[in-house]
C-alpha cells in the first residue's frame, strides 16, 4: 500500500492556511463577544450587590444597640411580676356571681 500526498500548488496551500486564520479568527471574535457579554453580566451584578449591601449595612447598624435591651428587659419582667402581685391580690375573693 503507497499513501498518495496531494500535490498542491503554493496559491493552494496558502488559500488553505488563510481559510483556516479566518476560521480561527471568527472563533476568537465569537469568544470574545461572549467574553464582554458575561463581564458585562458580572458587574450589573456586582452593581446590585453594592446597592443591597449598603441597605444591609443601614438596617443592620443599629444591631449594637441592642445589647443595651437586656437590662431593660429583666426591669420590664420585674415590673410586670410586681404588677402581677397587684391584680392578683386585687382579685382574690372577688367572686363573679
Amino acid at each position: 500500500m503507497t499513501a498518495t500526498v496531494v500535490a498542491l500548488s503554493g496559491n493552494e496551500y496558502w488559500a488553505i492556511s488563510l481559510g483556516l486564520a479566518t476560521a480561527a479568527a471568527v472563533a476568537v471574535a465569537l469568544l470574545l463577544t461572549v467574553l464582554v457579554m458575561t463581564v458585562g453580566r458580572i458587574e450589573r451584578s456586582v452593581d446590585g450587590l453594592l446597592e443591597v449591601a449598603g441597605n444591609v449595612a443601614a438596617n443592620t447598624a443599629n444591631i449594637p444597640q441592642l445589647e443595651a435591651t437586656t437590662p431593660v428587659l429583666e426591669q420590664i419582667v420585674d415590673e410586670a411580676v410586681i404588677q402581677d402581685g397587684y391584680m392578683n391580690a386585687l382579685t382574690d375573693g372577688f367572686d363573679s356571681k
